[in-house]
């Protein structure tokens, strides 16, 4: 089957960094579903592995952790999927990506593919959709409403990196399911107006100072205090301007991998608490638990189905190939990209 893969880290203008390959098609036992692959999207975490991992000598490593497909086949201990389902996923990070016509991937961890949705735009979610369900309702534990109401709570969600992947659907979700006042960062103009389409209620500009900003709309009793923060970004250039807006007994969920270490004691006077959302920890250690992400994939397909939130695709790149696939990384390397990149075909 075709598929894009590396035999060593390279930087991504080396035309080997990521190259067209032929391999063995898989095939499915156990809870695996053995998925066509229709359409994929790329993430941070796709350069970040591609950089830093390498496969063992003679072998290919395939990157790719948000697929949509139809199953084709079934292991003998599946039991919510079948044949000819359509389907959408992030995977597991231990195995085999989704950038080949063919994965294998754990029943437990895929969703229904919306059925609104053209398989570029649903996949644009999975990876995302999780992260920032995760962040939203496991670590910072802001509080689930009906989608139909209209209560507004006393939580308010600072969105640090508003306008990329994660921000994309956390903002949509905090605003369809929660009662919280969103503030969302954004500093271009067109990210401003997309975090403002998506439901930010609020909109400051991170290129500068970020308290002032804030403060201004709670000293006119615009807003409460910071209740809670997503740090999707540049975790580290924040912390102490996180620490000065939160409430006691605040809360920080961060998805970013600091290079500067943090002073979480100086959360202390606060009583604040500091968590770290890795989606990927579920498929790594067979949690208990979870078969959770296929639930919370299937709730966002239902959200989408009923006109609460939309995808968050970007830009479409084309086909699944080598060159469009470096080009991705290229793009989200830079740091600019709004939106989901995704790719669709062979």
């Amino acid at each position: 089957m075709k598929a894009i893969g590396y035999t060593q880290s390279l930087p991504v203008n080396n035309v080997a960094s990521l190259m067209d390959i032929e391999i063995p098609q898989p095939v499915a036992s156990g809870r695996d579903l053995l998925v066509k692959v229709s359409a994929i999207a790329v993430n941070p975490v796709d350069y970040k592995v591609r950089l830093k991992a390498q496969p063992d000598k003679g072998e290919y490593k395939v990157l790719g952790w948000d697929a949509v497909g139809e199953v084709v086949a079934v292991g003998e201990d599946v039991t919510e999927f079948s044949p000819g389902d359509a389907v959408y996923y992030a995977g597991d990070i231990t195995r085999q990506g989704s950038n080949a016509e063919y994965q294998l991937v754990d029943e437990r961890i895929v969703g229904k593919k919306p059925k609104s949705l053209s398989v570029a735009e649903a996949a644009a979610l999975p990876l995302t959709a999780i992260t920032a369900w995760e962040m939203l309702f496991e670590h910072l534990t802001i509080k689930q409403q009906a989608p139909t109401s209209t209560d507004k709570s006393n939580e308010v969600l600072l969105v640090v990196g508003a306008a990329g992947g994660v921000g994309s659907i956390l903002v949509q979700l905090a605003k369809a399911i929660t009662g919280a006042t969103i503030i969302a960062t954004a500093s271009r103009e067109s990210s401003q107006a997309w975090v403002k389409e998506l439901g930010a209620d609020f909109v400051v500009d991170h290129s500068k100072p970020l308290k002032p900003q804030i403060d201004a709309l709670v000293d006119n009793g615009v807003i409460g205090q910071v209740t809670h923060v997503a740090s999707l970004n540049s975790t580290a250039a924040y912390f102490d301007t996180y620490i000065e807006l939160l409430v006691p007994f605040g809360k920080i969920a961060m998805i970013d991998d600091p290079e500067t270490p943090l002073d979480i004691m100086k959360m202390k006077p606060k009583s604040l608490s500091f968590h770290i959302e890795f989606m990927f920890a579920r498929s790594m250690f067979n949690a208990a638990d979870i078969q959770e992400q296929g639930r919370l994939l299937n709730r966002v397909a239902a959200l989408i189905e009923q006109g609460y939130i939309q995808t968050t695709i970007g830009k479409n790149l084309g086909t699944i190939n080598a060159e469009n696939l470096r080009a991705a990384h290229q793009e989200l390397e830079s740091g600019k990209s709004i939106g989901k990149l995704v790719l669709e075909g062979f």
